[in-house]
């Protein structure tokens, strides 16, 4: 399928290779002497018959999101949301954003491809290393997106980035060590997906681990409408592949990496603790929407817009007039799925029944903190939601940009 690329098999795995007190030293910065994963089940020194038959990595017992116990109970129809701290103050145009097990933050910035280690009990920033290559034009929506940890991070410790170059967007693996001097604690990016269409705007960008131990991406059509519903491009869908980037045999369609097409513009990714899969999506001029992801469905862009009621396409769960929404990150916890928006500068609450929602949507801190842009579970009362105020459409206020902790019900 147009887009993949098989990575070089001897690089790769030298750079996964951290032996002796170097390994010890590893697990002990970044995971507190806890152990939360095992290898990853297909690295790159993988053989070529893996690689070419799209060999499935097995699951690793780490790869679940944190959850709590399903519920019967629809969430109630209205919530709460109080912030409780922030965490962070001055970043310049946050993106991807994941937390480590000691409580620090990695936060990647759009504009200068940047990843900064934030320490909320120590009040300290650290630039971590700068991922090459990146590409972003200003005014645009290209660069540094989405980032990810992989679902054995305690034992392979690689950060994956979704980030814009010149010619495509692209998936890739980097170690992070934090035992090496600051700017230069990320190993050489190791390029998992290429091939993704960028351009100026509809990058997608969003990256996460499903409990299936599978990464799962969201792209954009960027701004060519045909890619959405053309099966053989990888903009304008949701893809699912290996950690190394291969087809999983499970795949709705053999030997392609598309999970779902007819998306617009996907920035938001996450599954509830029944394993389903939400995904937020920008609307053109009409429909923001919510939806639920089911493999092999066609969610109608540019066909559709909204609730449609047409066959053959799936209509969203929740659906928002533009300006009131402009959807980026989603996260699940307390029985809702909590949506960030950048034009509607506020934070949406979707209380759940089942496959579908429970109340009408919720909206908290309406033009309080301007664009919102990434929201994180830390547990199920729990969240973190970052602004995106300097990414050159908000109006940045003294602060900008911040990372804000919630607590939700």
């Amino acid at each position: 399928m147009r887009g993949r690329t098989v990575r070089s098999g001897g690089t790769g795995a030298a750079r996964r290779a951290v032996g002796g007190v170097a390994a010890a030293a590893l697990a002990t910065v970044l995971l507190g002497g806890c152990s939360d994963g095992k290898p990853l089940g297909a690295s790159s020194s993988a053989t070529t018959a893996q690689r070419t038959s799209g060999a499935q990595a097995a699951t690793p017992s780490s790869a679940a999101p944190a959850t709590t116990t399903p519920s019967a109970t629809p969430a109630p129809a209205k919530g709460t949301a109080q912030v409780t701290a922030t965490l962070a103050t001055g970043l310049a145009s946050p993106w991807g954003v994941v937390q480590l097990a000691d409580g620090t933050l990695l936060v990647g910035s759009r504009d200068t491809g940047r990843i900064t280690r934030v320490d909320p009990a120590k009040k300290t920033s650290t630039v971590v290393g700068t991922v090459p290559g990146v590409a972003h034009t200003q005014g645009g929506e290209a660069g540094l997106l989405g980032l990810a940890l992989s679902p054995g991070f305690g034992t392979d410790h690689l950060l994956y980035a979704y980030f814009s170059t010149e010619s495509d967007n692209r998936i890739a693996s980097m170690v992070f060590d934090p035992t090496r001097a600051p700017g230069d604690q990320l190993g050489a990016p190791d390029t998992i997906l290429r091939g993704i269409p960028t351009g100026a705007i509809h990058n997608g960008g969003r990256i996460a681990f499903g409990p299936d131990g599978m990464l799962y991406a969201g792209t954009g059509e960027t701004g060519q409408r045909g890619l959405a519903q053309d099966m053989s491009s990888l903009g304008g869908k949701i893809l699912r592949m290996t950690p190394d980037g291969q087809v999983p045999k499970d795949n709705p369609v053999p030997g392609s990496l598309v999970y779902s097409p007819g998306h617009r513009n996907v920035q938001g990714l996450a599954w509830d603790p029944q394993g389903r899969l939400w995904a937020s999506e920008f609307g053109q001029d009409t429909w923001d929407e919510l939806n639920l992801i089911e493999p092999g469905k066609n969610y109608g862009w540019p066909v559709v817009e909204g609730i449609a009621h047409r066959a053959g396409y799936v209509d969203p769960v929740a659906q928002w007039h533009t300006d009131e929404a402009s959807p980026s990150g989603i996260a699940y916890a307390a029985g809702s799925i909590w949506m960030a928006a950048l034009k509607g500068q506020r934070l949406w609450r979707i209380p759940l029944d089942g496959t579908k929602a429970a109340a009408p949507p919720q909206a908290f801190f309406t033009d309080v903190y301007g664009r919102l842009r990434t929201v994180v579970a830390v547990d199920d009362h729990t969240i973190l939601v970052s602004t995106s105020n300097t990414d050159g459409r908000g109006t940045p206020k003294p602060g900008d940009d911040r990372i804000l902790q919630l607590k939700v019900s």
